[in-house]
């Protein structure tokens, strides 16, 4: 038998999200750890505290794990016969990576308004010459979360960035190459399915920035004291 904590009930959640496609309920958490469901509402409680999941309002059901959104979303990762949504560019990337990073397509449109696009994943390298743009800067992207992922969408210049953002009055953020997005989302999603996993420390995060060269505001990480 699994002992149930933050790490295994994570593991279980992305896990049974890649095989199905729907993230396990309660009452299916609460059977796999030989649990009632007022413990398993306990550790999706504290999973939620530690930004591993987000609940349903006013329920413990899971409505994300990222990078899976369990809700209708603007992009579709398609495997095969299989499909599951992704919250945002990144957490699309993210879910193709964990699929294998093979036979992958992602389907979604530029900006969230224009022209519909799909994004084939062959032997991890991203077939079309696109961009994902950042917006919120990534210490406040728990602030609102849904959101920051609502925003963080792909298009087809960094010109078509500048005058989205102008458009619909957000800040401009960082634009980076879909491969470089793609590469990153495998490296920052790719102990999800693991029993031990933890939240990446800021230092952790800051070091894996660093390592694809992701600079300037949206990526700058409070230290321990909360400065920058």
């Amino acid at each position: 038998m699994i002992e149930l904590n933050t790490a295994t009930l994570h593991c279980e959640i992305i896990r049974t999200l890649l095989a199905t496609g729907r993230a396990p309920s309660v009452a299916a958490l609460a059977q796999h750890f030989s649990v009632d469901s007022a413990t398993v509402k306990a550790a999706l409680s504290a999973l939620q505290d530690l930004h591993g999941v987000v609940l349903h309002p006013h329920t413990s059901e899971v409505w994300v794990a990222h990078p899976f959104s369990t809700a209708p979303t603007p992009f579709a990762v398609k495997h095969g016969s299989r499909c599951w949504w992704g919250n945002c560019a990144w957490c699309s990337l993210g879910v193709a990576a964990l699929l294998g990073g093979n036979g992958v397509v992602i389907h979604t449109s530029l900006g969230a308004e224009g022209q519909a696009v799909a994004i084939h994943i062959d032997d991890g390298m991203v077939r079309e010459n696109l961009w994902v743009h950042f917006p919120i800067p990534m210490a406040q992207a728990w602030d609102n979360v849904l959101y920051t992922c609502s925003t963080m969408l792909v298009f087809d210049s960094e010109s078509a960035i500048d005058s989205w953002c102008t458009r619909h009055a957000i800040p401009r953020g960082d634009a980076q190459p879909i491969q470089q997005a793609y590469d990153f989302a495998a490296v920052w999603y790719g102990r999800h399915l693991d029993l031990d996993w933890r939240k990446w420390t800021l230092e952790e995060a800051r070091s894996i920035f660093a390592s694809f060269h992701f600079r300037g505001p949206v990526w700058a990480l409070p230290d321990a004291d909360g400065h920058f």
